[in-house]
């Protein structure tokens, strides 16, 4: 291999890789629930954080506004950690578990004994929807986990997934709200979704639902998810809604999000890059990108792609899909790097953020004994990525702003073959 050109590869990656942290840093949950309180502060009865950014936020919020009757923390095991002051409840991600269903029934029993104009502060974050299970009557955490998947390995987008979990929640799609009552609920809202809609961020715990339970079987017919749904949750489905739609007010405020991470990794690449959104299919997703990637050097996208599962599917997440696509459609003037993660630092049931190619990784894969191609179909992208070195590592960032994406090549004409 051309030394020269591996040494100028490798700069490439690392520097992805400090454009991809500089959008992680701007959505530290610290640093913006310090600057929301500081501009207005709260004090109130009772704290509850939800949210792979659920530690760091209660730990700003109670640094600032001292001891509470009670506060929550509901987290997943990465970001787990104790909180002076605070119960600390881990659940699973992303399919819901014994420790989530837990915690859904705490968080009914706290809002639940608050009494008029009694104040409550609500930090949400990503990944707060399968974290706070709290199943409707008749429908079981088993029902739920059972959707979920189904949802996750249909190719459902984040907006779809949250009208059919809102449907079967007594929290989400404002259950919330209604749970406390005459309480009065301030929510700080870090954002995990394109557009920063309250509605879909942890299926809307504290704003209204999407749908009805009408649109939400509509939806799963759709999807040709809805013979494979458990008895309870057609039963349930299928019933007209019968709840008052109305909702209590709440202060909701977006305190970091996908565009001001975006704009990070703008101002960290040093160019006037163009920040684009990425959503759809991620086969679609990649297409789009091979596209633009002809009339341009450096590349910046957010946002969340899907990936619809293959009846037998290997190990891997939708950043990984991504990435390992991009390495078999590229062919940009060598060497060019593509990184695409989420910004938790997880990516699907793996210890892997995601994925970070290059003009060589087809080539690699290939010298390894790995069909591309093959890995790609049965959804087993870790497995490939990991052969090769292509794995992106990151741990537990105690964020979630969704997904970020850097594509960086060099000006320069085709390199020579290496």
């Amino acid at each position: 291999m051309n030394e020269a050109l591996a040494t100028r590869r490798a700069a490439l990656r690392e520097r992805a890789f400090e454009i991809f942290q500089a959008g992680v840093a701007a959505a530290d949950p610290e640093a913006a629930v310090a600057r929301a309180l500081e501009a207005r502060p709260w004090s109130g009865k009772v704290l509850i954080a939800v949210g792979k950014a659920a530690p760091a936020m209660a730990r700003a919020a109670l640094e600032r506004v001292g001891p509470v009757e009670a506060a929550l923390v509901v987290t997943n095991p990465e970001n787990a950690t104790e909180i002076a002051g605070a119960e600390v409840i881990v659940a699973a991600h992303p399919v819901p578990d014994a420790g989530g269903l837990k915690a859904g029934r705490r968080v009914l029993e706290l809002l639940e004994n608050l009494g008029s104009g009694e104040d409550v502060l609500a930090l949400i974050s990503g990944g707060g929807s399968a974290l706070l299970p709290a199943p409707v009557e008749g429908v079981s955490l088993e029902d739920k986990a059972s959707v979920n998947a189904l949802l996750l390995g249909s190719g459902a987008d984040i907006h779809q997934m949250n009208e059919v979990r809102q449907q079967l929640s007594l929290l989400k799609g404002g259950g919330f709200l209604r749970a406390a009552g005459p309480g009065r609920v301030r929510a700080l809202v870090l954002s995990d979704v394109l557009g920063d809609d309250l509605s879909t961020i942890a299926s809307g715990l504290t704003a209204g639902p999407i749908g009805t339970r009408e649109s939400a079987a509509d939806l799963c017919q759709e999807l040709g998810i809805w013979e494979q749904l458990p008895d309870s949750v057609k039963a349930h489905l299928s019933n007209p809604d019968q709840e008052d739609a109305s909702l209590p007010e709440c202060e909701n405020e977006i305190i970091g999000s996908n565009a001001v991470s975006l704009a990070a990794m703008a101002e960290a690449a040093g160019v006037e890059a163009e920040e684009v959104a990425l959503e759809g299919n991620v086969k679609d997703a990649a297409e789009v990108i091979v596209k633009a990637g002809y009339n341009a050097d450096t590349l910046l996208y957010g946002g969340e792609t899907t990936v619809r599962l293959c009846d037998a599917p290997g190990l891997g997440g939708r950043n990984q899909q991504l990435a390992l696509t991009i390495a078999g459609l590229a062919d940009w003037p060598a060497p060019w790097v593509f990184l695409s993660g989420g910004t938790d630092g997880r990516d699907g049931p793996t210890d892997a953020a995601g994925g970070l190619v290059d003009d060589t990784s087809a080539t690699r894969l290939k010298e390894a004994g790995i069909d591309l191609h093959e890995h790609l179909a049965r959804n087993d992208a870790y497995t490939a990525l990991k052969a090769v070195g292509d794995l992106l590592m990151t741990g537990g960032t105690g964020t979630n702003v969704a997904d970020l994406q850097v594509m960086l090549r060099e000006k320069s004409p085709a390199e020579p073959e290496t």
